[in-house]
């Protein structure tokens, strides 16, 4: 069986990193894309870990913001805790809607993260600072695998790290200005999505990755940017995805994706992923239940 076919336009979701220092309008640009995407409010849900300071932006008239759908997550701020605030979030809005969350700094280094999980890991018997990294990584993998496998678009913030540089401002004077550097998370987060915009203190953004028509793009985030960004991404086929787990259905190098759709249809009565299929026949084994062959 051939490995490769030529290659189609396919629909996707939305993933997009907002990042930025304080003050820089990640929260503020992260619901006007969302709601870009959706055009209703109510199709947008937020995780707030920011002292629910995302509460300012709702109903407000000067903003022109809606009433979306919102949850403070507290510390300790756990991956699973993230995991489980994301699946019900994705869930609420449906598969045409955004779930933000905001932040996604506060899982890495913050009360209960994935660096306090490693530092957990590290006072156990024969653990390391280096050996621990292999369950904490494992962790890490984990949420943004979950984050990025939901069915709706997800957007996170990520707060950057603080620097100030001396500028010259428009009255002659030299004065500290407060610039973002590297997001607060995991050296190789921002590889994971597909569209990362660093914002600067007049809230102005710019692109630092991009796999759509945003090359070389800056200004201010409005909806009209989320629309032309739902428009971009909703072109293409819908790749057949597993019943059970949501994830696109992949070929193997034994089996087309529509030969493993026909026969977990045929076995099981609905379309599965392999790694799902296995689990059941895993299953059917340990219960010894007959089982049929993959």
């Amino acid at each position: 069986m051939a490995l490769f076919e030529k290659v189609t336009r396919a629909k996707s979701k939305a993933r997009i990193a907002l990042i930025g220092a304080s003050g820089s309008g990640k929260t503020l640009s992260a619901l006007y894309l969302a709601y870009g995407f959706t055009g209703d409010w109510s199709k947008i849900a937020l995780i707030d870990t920011e002292h629910e300071r995302a509460r300012f932006y709702a109903n407000r008239d000067d903003l022109k913001t809606g009433e979306f759908l919102y949850a403070a997550l507290t510390p300790p701020y756990s991956a699973e805790r993230y995991m489980s605030y994301v699946k019900e979030a994705a869930d609420l809005v449906g598969e045409d809607g955004v779930v933000i969350i905001d932040s996604f700094s506060h899982a890495w280094d913050n009360e209960g993260g994935v660096l306090d999980f490693k530092s957990e890991v590290e006072k156990r018997p024969g653990k390391t600072s280096y050996s621990a990294w292999d369950e904490a990584g494992k962790v890490q993998n984990s949420l943004v695998n979950t984050i990025l496998s939901v069915r709706c678009h997800t957007i996170v913030t990520m707060r950057a790290k603080m620097s100030y540089a001396m500028e010259v401002n428009e009255r002659g004077k030299t004065v500290p200005v407060k610039v973002g550097l590297a997001p607060v998370q995991r050296d190789t987060t921002e590889y994971e999505f597909d569209i990362c915009f660093q914002l600067n203190q007049n809230h102005v953004a710019g692109i630092s990755k991009d796999t759509t028509f945003l090359d070389g793009w800056s200004g201010v985030i409005t909806p009209e940017l989320g629309s032309q960004l739902n428009d971009f991404l909703s072109q293409g086929i819908n790749l057949p995805r597993c019943t059970d787990c949501n994830s696109v259905i992949m070929a193997s190098p034994k089996k087309t994706v529509q030969q493993i759709i026909d026969g977990s249809v045929k076995v099981y009565g609905r379309q599965l992923c392999l790694k799902c299929v296995r689990n059941l026949v895993k299953a059917a084994k340990e219960n010894e239940a007959p089982t049929v062959s993959e």
